[in-house]
């Protein structure tokens, strides 16, 4: 485990460049998504130092960790309480998938709970406390 940990602080470190697309910063309707300079005068093509880096295989993380939650565990999406089912507590953590809705949520996240498993986008689910007594006369006043 100490070496997982060792190698998730590795993949953190910022000695990685931000590959941005050229000319973003010009054109406010890029998106500041990669794309590969392809044209015969680009500098960034040319790989002019200046002009920003390519990305590159060594510029990935170990293998060991790649896709691997910053926690140490390895991200499992779940849409039903039944996805729960052998999964380990020990290397494995659960997200909810966004499209389920606070009813399956709340039984899904009790269900993981009674199983050990960590959730790692845990809402909750408690109802909102009831109006206060004297906002409801101050209500009731103005009508």
């Amino acid at each position: 485990m100490d070496e997982t940990r060792r190698l998730i602080r590795v993949r953190t470190r910022h000695n990685k460049p931000a590959f941005k697309r050229r000319g973003l910063h010009r054109k406010s309707r890029l998106a500041d998504v990669w794309r590969r300079p392809r044209g015969l005068q680009n500098k960034q093509r040319a790989q002019f130092k200046a002009k920003g880096a390519l990305p590159r295989p060594g510029y990935g993380s170990p293998a060991a960790v790649r896709g691997m939650h910053p926690s140490g565990y390895a991200e499992v999406r779940v849409f039903t309480p039944a996805d729960l089912v052998d999964l380990n507590p020990e290397t494995q953590a659960v997200r909810i998938a966004g499209s389920v809705g606070n009813r399956k949520r709340g039984v899904i996240q009790e269900r993981a709970l009674e199983l050990g498993l960590k959730v790692l986008n845990a809402k909750d689910l408690t109802p909102a406390a009831e109006v206060p007594a004297a906002a409801e006369e101050e209500v009731n006043e103005n009508e």
